[in-house]
Order: structure tokens, then C-alpha cells, then sequence
């Protein structure tokens, strides 16, 4: 019999974690559910009989993967997937998949909800300003940046947006208006909604020659990974600027000094919250169990990131 083991610090939904169980019960696998367990030696010591694993961020490292002696596949419930050790899988011939587009509405949702309580204040009872009229311009047009132009587009903003993978034709099918280079996004929309990965060629890389570009009340949302960011950089522009704000569900290390010195020009949820929704998290726990079975049962490896 195959075995599965859901492992999560952060917990699905009760309604996942059924829908998980009854899949499993009738593929005829053995689920074993570990949550908000205390490091990594709990999930080493629970992952080594299995030859499935679901995570949400939970930290996949070489070791996790190497003491699994029998893994076939890694699904991480969620689009983003640098907290998988793709090397050491890959050296295992384990498969790694990710669950793109589960997530995707509630993380366009909170990025728009965060720009509107930046507009407005934060519900402080004073004057605020809106985002119709506003230009936005969205870095990555993937699924999450598909659903930002959505909603902004009702919002009544201006859309554009910059994504060198995607073809120019489709962006602007969906009524944006493309640009040729990150530089061209940014000097040109106010508001700027970011949703590039964290790799090598990306870390680091938003910063002072991006930022300094943009237009006037400029204000960057990340709902992407802190480390795209050069926080050094960023502090700069905060400095330099006084129009400049950034709001981010995941709080920079640098947030300390950004609260102390430029109140009013930041907003940081207490952690990352872009897939906390039960609807999201139910359509990535269902996705992940499903793409494990097509895979032992079809061969399908369609999300195999790796």
C-alpha cells in the first residue's frame, strides 16, 4: 500500500484534510496527517516510511528528502516552491510538483484589499485617496498577476504589465497593456504589484534603479518572497522619497527600522497570508492529493517543477 503523508506546520482546512482522507481511502492509499509539529526532526522521523508528501511551506530540505528511502513525489500545495530542495530530489528521483492557480484569487484579492487599506489610511477616520484612475503594473503576468488585472480592471485602474515568458498578444488580449522591460513598468504605473519567483537571477533584484523610476505617490506590493527585494536599496528609496510607500504580506527584515522611521508609508501583514483563505487552501490540498494519484495511477506529470 501506498503511503502519504500530509505534513504541515501551518494546517489545511478541516475540509481539505477530509477531502485528502476520502481521496485516499478510495485510491486505496495510507494517510498519515502531521501538523504544527515542533522542527524538523518530527517530520524526518515521519516522512521516512512514505512514498508521498503534500507541504505547504514546509521546509523540504536534502536531509527531510534523503531520509525518505522510499519517496517517489513532493507536492507543494501552493505556486511557489523554493522551499523544496529540487537538487536533492531530483539526485533522489523524487518528483516535485506544485499546484499552480489554487492560490492565485486570494492572493490577487489580498494584494488589491492591501492597496486599499494603504489608500485609505488604514481606516483612520481621515481623508484618503482611490485606486480608480490609478495606473498598475503588474511584474509576472502568471496566474496570480492574471487575477490582479482582474480585479484592478474593476476597480477601474489602469493595467499594464511586463512578463518577458509570456507572449505580448495574450497579455493584452485580457485588455493590458504590455511593456517591453521591467524598466518601462515601473517608470510608468504608480502602484506596482509584484509577482516574480525567488530564484538566483531574481533575489535581490527589486531595487534602487526600479524604484527611483517610478511615478509620483509611487507604491510597490509584494506578495511574491521578501528576497526578491534589496532591502538595503529599499531603505535608500525610503529615505530619498517621501511619496515612496510599500506594503508586503510578508514582513522584511528590515521592518523594524521602516515602522520606526516612515509611519504611514508601509503596511505588513504578521505573516504570509496570501493563501489563507478556505477556499484556497481546500483547492490546493484537493489539487495536491489528485496530482499524486495521476501520477502513480496515469504517469502524469504535468506540475513537475523539477
Amino acid at each position: 500500500m501506498k503511503k502519504i503523508l500530509v505534513a504541515t506546520v501551518k494546517p489545511f482546512a478541516p475540509d481539505a484534510v477530509t477531502g485528502i482522507r476520502d481521496i485516499c481511502k478510495s485510491a486505496g492509499y495510507d494517510l498519515t496527517v502531521l501538523e504544527k509539529y515542533d522542527g524538523q526532526d518530527a517530520l524526518i522521523e515521519a516522512v521516512k516510511d512514505a512514498n508521498g508528501l503534500i507541504v505547504r511551506s514546509d521546509k523540504v530540505t536534502a536531509e527531510v528528502i534523503n531520509a525518505a528511502e522510499n519517496l517517489e513525489v513532493v507536492v507543494r500545495a501552493g505556486a511557489g516552491y523554493d522551499n523544496v530542495d529540487l537538487d536533492a530530489a531530483t539526485k533522489n528521483n523524487v518528483v516535485v510538483m506544485n499546484t499552480p492557480g489554487q492560490n492565485s484569487n486570494a492572493v490577487a484579492e489580498l494584494a488589491l484589499g492591501m492597496m486599499v487599506y494603504l489608500a485609505r489610511g488604514g481606516f483612520n477616520g481621515k481623508s484618503g485617496t482611490e485606486l480608480k484612475g490609478k495606473t498598475i503594473g503588474i511584474h509576472a503576468y502568471g496566474n496570480v498577476g492574471q487575477n490582479v488585472a482582474r480585479i484592478a480592471k474593476g476597480f477601474g485602474m489602469e493595467v499594464y504589465a511586463f512578463d518577458p515568458f509570456i507572449n505580448r498578444a495574450e497579455i493584452e488580449a485580457d485588455g493590458v497593456k504590455a511593456v517591453t522591460s521591467a524598466e518601462a513598468l515601473y517608470e510608468t504605473c504608480q502602484y506596482v504589484s509584484l509577482h516574480i519567483p525567488s530564484n538566483e537571477k531574481t533575489k535581490a533584484s527589486i531595487g534602487t534603479a526600479l524604484l527611483s523610476k517610478m511615478p509620483q505617490n509611487a507604491v510597490l506590493v509584494n506578495t511574491a518572497r521578501k528576497e526578491v527585494i534589496n532591502e538595503k536599496e529599499l531603505m535608500q528609496v525610503f529615505a530619498k522619497r517621501d511619496d515612496f510607500s510599500y506594503i508586503s504580506d510578508i514582513a522584511p527584515d528590515c521592518a523594524d527600522d521602516i515602522a520606526a522611521k516612515y509611519e504611514g508609508r508601509y503596511f505588513f501583514t504578521p505573516k504570509k497570508m496570501g493563501a489563507q483563505t478556505k477556499e484556497a487552501n481546500v483547492g490546493a490540498g484537493i489539487a495536491a492529493i489528485n496530482q499524486i494519484k495521476g501520477l502513480w495511477e496515469k504517469g502524469d506529470k504535468t506540475f513537475q517543477v523539477n
